[in-house]
């Protein structure tokens, strides 16, 4: 994983595609959202958001 990350900062930086960075991000906070809600209390205030 953490290669992963390193190879995509490499990318940004040589291709100078710079916008990538707050998509990615929204992307992971999502996918951390997702993960930590499965079968807790904040499930509902999830949906309710969306």
């Amino acid at each position: 994983m953490i290669q992963f990350m390193l190879e995509f900062i490499e990318f940004v930086k040589v291709r100078k595609k710079y916008w990538l960075l707050p998509v990615m991000l929204i992307l992971g906070i999502f996918g951390i959202i997702i993960v930590l809600s499965q079968g807790s209390a904040v499930g509902p205030l999830i949906y309710t958001i969306f």
